[in-house]
């Protein structure tokens, strides 16, 4: 049975890794998605993907740092297929790397904003749609960095991650009695683009990997399916968590 049958849902950072697994996923258990990322030509395949798998797709690549592009994204996913039922605000960035007294102000700025503002107007423009019908569920992507375990030279990722925490500890708080769930996802590594820019040497991989009590990275399709769950109704008396599908980071540093 599709779990998501019926449902139109967007999906942020849909142009690779975890977003383009999740979105692949829940057009495969039913759902109409509207896909964005920065890149159209990735969109484009994407979309293409999902119709040539029996599925519905709709995409608008632009800057998920801008409140237009919020109302744009909202605005597809209601005159395309008529309503809203899912949100995953998954684009993210590492940003600006290194100890703290020497990450510039720009630099700070900007990994708020792709990681924070940007989920934080998201929610802006996909609640009122989602109050229409009776409520809806959010999805942010966070980390289980700077929550359960802080790395030397990530403040601003950190920082920003744990900051969607407390967006969704509020937004739970505020709609809940209305319909609407939100939850935070916290994946451990995975081995996406961002990963493997990071980590572009075997020791590097090999620390890493060494990392999790599973002693390995996660495919994006595990991410993928934790996600799943908290769209779907199978998590429905589930709101204002966060939820560490990390391999065990949070409880080894061997």
């Amino acid at each position: 049975m599709q779990r998501l049958t019926g449902k139109v849902a967007i999906v942020t950072g849909a142009s690779a890794g975890i977003g383009r697994a999740t979105a692949k996923l829940f057009a495969k258990e039913g759902a109409k998605v509207v896909i964005a990322a920065r890149r159209a030509a990735e969109l484009e395949t994407l979309a293409a993907e999902i119709v040539s798998e029996g599925g519905e797709a709709a995409y608008l690549a632009g800057d998920v740092q801008s409140e237009d592009f919020a109302k744009a994204l909202v605005a597809l996913a209601v005159s395309r297929f008529g309503h809203l039922d899912i949100a995953y605000n998954n684009a993210g960035t590492l940003g600006e790397m290194g100890l703290t007294t020497g990450i510039s102000e720009a630099g700070w700025s900007a990994a708020l904003a792709t990681n924070l503002t940007s989920a934080f107007l998201g929610a802006k423009h996909q609640i009122p749609e989602m109050l229409k019908q009776g409520g809806g569920s959010i999805i942010f992507t966070s980390t289980f960095v700077g929550y359960s375990f802080a790395f030397p030279g990530t403040a601003a990722y950190a920082a920003s991650k744990a900051g969607l925490i407390g967006l969704t500890q509020a937004l739970a708080a505020e709609y809940g009695a209305q319909g609407v769930r939100v939850n935070a996802v916290l994946p451990g590594a995975v081995d996406t683009e961002m990963y493997r820019d990071m980590n572009d040497s075997d020791e590097s991989q090999a620390f890493v990997t060494g990392l999790h009590a599973l002693k390995r990275v996660a495919k994006p399709e595990e991410l993928a399916r934790s996600v799943l769950y908290l769209a779907s109704d199978d998590s429905s008396f589930v709101t204002g968590t966060a939820s560490l599908v990390d391999g065990g980071a949070s409880i080894t540093r061997t």
